[in-house]
């Protein structure tokens, strides 16, 4: 009998999942555990091995099509057992579609039958679903300009982000309120770490986290979210921290991190960053962040106006590391600046809040944090 390959649960709080990739075709020898095809959940990328040796008899699931956990992805068996695998297809897929496209349907009050499936069997896919909507708009839309071109297709990761972002700045009330730190004690206090633990890298990104964890530990407003029936205070501080890709961000999330000493944050901030562009995070590492940090300045840019991470209350966004002229004691020095955006949800907390968070952050910083170091390393 052939065996069936479903859509595996990702994580404790995963329902579905995006095929981004097939790495093998139908008629392609697999072995076992052989990476078969690359699964997106919430813009983690994870290979799917093959829980069986053999061929690959049918894909019932095409790639950017999103499926619940449980649906049948594909066949694995032998050669001669492609006739029952076809059929088996043809039973799967018969009349049926994922939650995802099902949503899509009932939200542009859609016919399925007036839907061209292009997946297994005549499967509707959500790119299916997309590209009637866009016919049905384009047949009502004006002439398209003639200027030369061309359209890119949207990735998964790069779709998920944008509904996302426009979900957040339809939802919540957002504002962004600019602060200015002095880095110079950061600075001093790195060369100390990196003199003690030879080989690890230390960035005042570390700092920075772990002033803002702690900030939270005393501000517990910043560390919450916006529901129906209230604003829910999360006990745990889980610290997002945005990583660039080729393709768009992820956040993988420092669990605890008002718990970890800064040589820790090091290695974790190390660890994640290095995995997320290398896409071998597991997808649990990216989910359950109760606050995020944007470091926008590690492209050089100055000051930003970061969009909030829902259902999150705040993210601050971090710019470029710069010697700036200020005043001290009277006298024009030049010292380590750095600007800070709060973006917060006006639902949640006002400004003289985020004005007392962004104190406490920032005089972590310019304090050096040194016994909260001391106090953790022991």
């Amino acid at each position: 009998m052939p065996t069936t390959l479903q859509m595996p649960k990702l994580g404790e709080s995963v329902i579905e999942g995006t095929v981004s990739r097939w790495l093998k075709r139908e008629g392609d020898p697999v072995d076992e555990y052989e990476p078969l095809l690359e699964i997106i959940t919430d813009k983690v990328d994870t290979e799917i091995p093959s829980p069986a040796a053999g061929v690959l008899l049918r894909i019932h699931v095409g790639e950017g099509e999103t499926v619940a956990v449980g649906t049948p992805l594909a066949l694995i068996g032998d050669a001669g057992e492609e006739v029952e695998a076809r059929q088996s297809a043809r039973a799967a897929g018969s009349g049926r579609h994922s939650p995802a496209v099902a949503r899509l349907l009932a939200e542009h009050q859609l016919d399925a039958a007036a839907v061209r499936g292009s997946g297994r069997e005549g499967r509707i896919t959500r790119k299916d679903v997309e590209a009637h909507l866009a016919s049905r708009q384009q047949a009502t839309a004006p002439a398209e300009s003639t200027t030369p071109g061309e359209l890119l297709p949207l990735t998964p990761m790069r779709r998920r982000i944008a509904q996302q972002m426009v979900a957040s700045v339809q939802t919540a009330p957002q504002v962004t309120a600019v602060y200015e730190a002095d880095m110079g004690a950061v600075l001093a206090q790195r060369e100390t770490l990196r003199a003690e633990h030879p080989g690890l890298r230390f960035t005042p990104v570390a700092w920075i986290v772990a002033a803002t964890a702690r900030a939270l530990v005393e501000h517990p407003t910043l560390n919450a979210e916006w529901r129906a029936d209230g604003i829910f205070l999360h006990h745990e501080r889980h610290v997002g921290l945005a990583v660039a890709l080729e393709e768009g961000l992820i956040v993988p999330v420092i669990r605890h991190a008002d718990r970890l000493a800064l040589p820790d944050l090091a290695r974790a901030i190390a660890d994640l960053a290095t995995r997320a562009r290398a896409g071998q995070l597991r997808p649990d590492e990216a989910r359950g962040g109760t606050f995020t940090i944007s470091n926008y300045g590690a492209g050089g840019c100055l000051v930003g106006t970061p969009i909030i991470n829902p259902p999150q209350a705040a993210i601050l966004g971090v710019g470029a590391l710069q010697q700036r002229p200020v005043v001290r004691e009277g006298a024009l020095v030049a010292r380590p600046m750095c600007y800070f955006s709060l973006t917060f949800d006006h639902r949640v907390l006002d400004g003289a809040l985020a004005d007392a968070f962004m104190r406490c952050m920032m005089g972590g910083l310019e304090s050096g944090m040194d016994a909260d170091r001391e106090k953790q390393d022991r």
